[in-house]
Parts: structure tokens; C-alpha cells; sequence
């Protein structure tokens, strides 16, 4: 997988929305990161436009993420926010000229239909925070940002969960929102899972749909011969008058429960204040032991 080249100060870094609609004021924040970075901005015609709930209709929306890889002058391309319409633009793109000279593209949660993109193109895309989290985003989240842009070294250790399942790998990290992919199997953007490490993560959903979404990247075969797992945030989820009898985490455990490979519960990334970077397409190295460690 091809890593894209490092920013140095006065590179331009490009705010623009793939998805919902996005205002000014709620990326001055983002805006104001970057220029602490000695890096300039450059906003998207996205920014600001409005059609229902999307930033634009999808012909502007996927022109302007079109001129913004194919611009010398963008170093890199970050993601206002996510929600939803990514999926209704990436088959109009062309990635020739952004393989020949690839930039990070950079966000997560409906980002995820670009990551799947990424190793079709074999290379390296940026799971990270977007603008409209910057005034919440722990000053770690920024920091490992910042990190990744610049092209230093990135390794996380966290504490060790109760649910852990302990092992080490080593592979190539791919994954994302749960949700977006389940909702790419059977295309062209299910991912290969052989030896690698899924990083899974998901906002919002009801417990037996965790559940129905698993048991179909199961039965699409995402488990059969991954290294490791990686599991961020299962945030805000939500059960049915008669419950389902077990949590997010829980669910993971059991549908996965026959397989041998290391499993990391509560990794701080995804619809989270404190949202860390992860190198999408980079081979890393996992050890789940009394403590977490991810490195890259």
C-alpha cells in the first residue's frame, strides 16, 4: 500500500463535505487547527450549499471532491462531516491522477465508502476526526492527527478491557463504520479480510441490528481468516422493550466466538470525544495483553 506523502508547513489541506450539508462557523474551529499547524485551507464549493439534507446535489458534491484530487495545489483532503451520502458519488470518481500522486483523504463514519476505495487503489487512507468535532476532539485525537499528517511515528497504548481476547497480530488495518460496511457487501467495495485487522465502530444503532449486520459480515466469510479485530466506539446504542440480552461488545464475542484471533474492545476511535488516528492500509502490529498496543 502506497502512503501518501507527508504535509510540511505552508501545505494546503482542503475542507470540503462528501455528505450533509455543512455552514462556515461550524468549521472555523478546524480552520483555526490548522493554521496553529502553519498549514493553509482551502474551502470546498461544498461548504455552505445546501440541497435537503446533503451539501450540495451529488454532481457537485462529486465534482468538487473530483477537483480537489486532481489539484497540485491540495496536499490533502479532510472530511467537514460525515452522514450520509458519500456512497451516491465514489462510482462518478476517477482516481487515475490521485493513485499516480496520492494525498490523505481524512475522516471516518460515512468516510468509510472511501476507505473501502483505498485498497483497490493500494493506498493508504486516514481514519480520523472531522471539522465539525474539532471543539470537542481530546487533545490526544488532535495531537495524533497532527502526527500522521507530519509523518511521525504513531503507537497507541491503552488500558486492557475485562472482555479482551488476548493475542497479538500483525497485518494490514481496514475497516471503519459497521453499518456502511454491511451495507457495501456484495459489491466491489467488501473488503478482503485474509490476514488482516478490521477495525469495526458504529453510532447509534439497535442491539439485534449489531447483531444481524455481524452475522452477515460472518457469513460473507470477514472472519475467516482475519489476524485481529480492533473494536472502537459502539456509541449511543439502543435496545427493544424486550431486550436482547447482551451489549455491542457481547455480540461481537459471540459471533465471533469460534475464531482464535486477538480481539480489542473500547480502542478510543470512532463517534468519540477522544477519536484517535488510525492509518487505514498500513500494516500494524496488535498485542492484546494487560495492556493494548497499536503500532504502526
Amino acid at each position: 500500500m502506497k502512503p501518501p506523502k507527508p504535509l510540511q508547513k505552508g501545505a494546503t489541506v482542503g475542507i470540503l463535505s462528501t455528505a450533509r450539508k455543512i455552514s462556515i462557523a461550524e468549521i472555523e474551529a478546524a480552520v483555526t487547527l490548522l493554521h496553529s499547524w502553519d498549514l493553509k485551507v482551502v474551502l470546498g464549493t461544498t461548504i455552505e450549499l445546501e440541497m435537503n439534507q446533503f451539501a450540495g446535489d451529488d454532481m457537485t458534491r462529486m465534482l468538487n471532491f473530483q477537483q480537489f484530487m486532481d489539484d497540485d495545489a491540495i496536499d490533502a483532503i479532510w472530511c467537514a462531516r460525515g452522514g450520509y451520502g458519500t456512497i451516491r458519488i465514489i462510482d462518478q470518481l476517477d482516481f487515475s491522477r490521485f493513485v499516480q500522486q496520492p494525498k490523505w483523504i481524512i475522516g471516518y463514519s460515512d468516510v468509510t465508502v472511501l476507505h473501502s476505495k483505498g485498497p483497490q487503489l493500494e493506498v493508504e487512507t486516514l481514519h480520523a476526526t472531522m471539522p465539525i468535532n474539532i471543539p470537542k476532539n481530546s487533545k490526544a485525537t488532535l495531537e495524533s492527527l497532527r502526527k500522521v499528517l507530519f509523518g511521525e511515528h504513531l503507537q497507541y497504548t491503552i488500558p486492557a478491557k475485562a472482555n479482551n481476547k488476548i493475542g497479538s497480530a500483525t497485518g494490514e488495518l481496514i475497516g471503519g463504520n459497521l453499518s456502511m460496511l454491511y451495507s457495501m457487501l456484495g459489491s466491489d467495495l467488501s473488503l478482503n479480510t485474509d490476514g488482516k485487522i478490521l477495525f469495526l465502530e458504529d453510532l447509534d444503532e439497535y442491539l439485534y441490528h449489531v447483531d444481524r449486520m455481524l452475522m452477515n459480515l460472518k457469513r460473507n466469510g470477514y472472519f475467516e481468516n482475519l489476524a485481529g479485530m480492533i473494536v472502537g466506539g459502539m456509541t449511543d446504542m439502543h435496545d427493544n422493550t424486550i431486550p436482547f440480552g447482551k451489549n455491542a461488545n457481547e455480540i461481537i464475542l459471540d459471533v465471533t466466538s469460534e475464531y482464535n484471533f486477538p480481539i480489542c474492545f473500547d480502542f478510543p476511535a470512532g463517534h468519540l470525544d477522544d477519536n484517535r488516528a488510525l492509518i487505514f492500509g498500513r500494516n500494524v502490529a496488535l498485542e492484546v495483553a494487560s495492556e493494548v498496543t497499536l503500532v504502526f
